[in-house]
């Protein structure tokens, strides 16, 4: 039972700016990267949803973090369906994208032969940390418009197709997919390709979140990400930055009953990712700490 625990992002600005995780000399990127690595064995990163990563940058976090660190990888927005603005994208690849009258551009508006060259360099960008054994598991987290109909079906089937020889995690946003009806199917489907199914802790009673299902369908690895549970930021309006969103810090009681589900999980695979999603100044940090101490890891 391998239990790795980590944050999701190490250079969260309400991190670096709360001055309570890292040491003062602390202040370079290598510096950044090399303490979260003696205090954690993963992390997850989030830029890379946000910009194409770049395998320059791959290559650096490769060397400056120990033999046996993990990294999971976020894939890019554009791929996994979200609305994204052309100064998101590589000059070339958003010069090579028909204008359109919207603001943002969706997969389906991108050209095959574009699409091609998107995931080529995404893919490029993953090989330093492939090739170095530091890499963990791909996470597609889908949008919350994106249904289990066929069009959903057919989009995820797209991803998985093109990444085949990763291990990729789905985490779904959009309730249907997990709902009485189709959580039996959805489960057997993620089986089917290997794919690792992310299990979610987030607020209850909220929109743009599927349920909560502890279930492992890659036998290698489950992955569980904590959003934290405050359902009044969570959908909120105006908020100029995802930090807000994930403003929860999880008492001792509430990492102690989580602790138990992922035992149990991860006696069910060969490793487990826990990634403390609450990027809100130390919040992760600690509660990752914490949930270490609790599972003994």
């Amino acid at each position: 039972m391998a239990i790795k625990v980590g944050t999701a992002s190490w250079t969260d600005k309400t991190l670096i700016a709360c001055k309570r995780f890292y040491p003062s000399d602390c202040s370079s990127a290598e510096a950044r990267l090399r303490y979260y690595a003696s205090q954690f064995p993963l992390v997850e990163v989030d830029s890379s949803y946000y910009a194409l990563p770049s395998a320059q940058n791959a290559i650096l976090w490769a060397e400056w973090t120990p033999a046996d660190f993990v990294f999971n990888v976020k894939a890019f927005r554009l791929l996994t369906g979200h609305q994204t603005g052309r100064e998101a994208l590589p000059k070339d690849i958003a010069m090579a994208i028909p204008e359109t009258s919207k603001k943002n551009i969706y997969y389906r508006d991108v050209p095959p032969d574009v699409l091609d060259e998107l995931w080529w360099r995404f893919l490029e960008a993953l090989g330093p940390l492939l090739h170095s054994g530091k890499l963990g598991a791909v996470l597609f987290q889908f949008p919350p418009w994106l249904t289990s109909g066929p069009e959903g079906r057919a989009h995820i089937d797209d991803c998985l197709t093109r990444m085949v020889g990763y291990t990729v995690a789905i985490e779904f946003r959009n309730k249907s997919w997990l709902d009485e009806r189709h959580i039996a199917s959805t489960l057997a489907f993620e089986r089917e390709h290997g794919a690792v199914h992310v299990v979610v802790d987030a607020p209850t009673g909220v929109t743009n979140r599927a349920q909560t299902v502890w279930s492992a369908t890659n036998p290698g690895l489950a992955v569980v990400r904590l959003h934290g549970r405050n359902a009044e930021t969570w959908n909120a309006v105006g908020a100029t930055s995802a930090a807000a969103r994930f403003n929860y810090d999880y008492s001792d009681d509430e990492l102690r009953e989580l602790a138990e589900p992922i035992r149990t999980l991860a006696a069910q695979v060969t490793a487990t990712h826990v990634v403390f999603n609450n990027c809100y100044e130390d919040y992760a940090s600690r509660n990752a700490r914490s949930l270490m101490r609790m599972i003994g890891v």
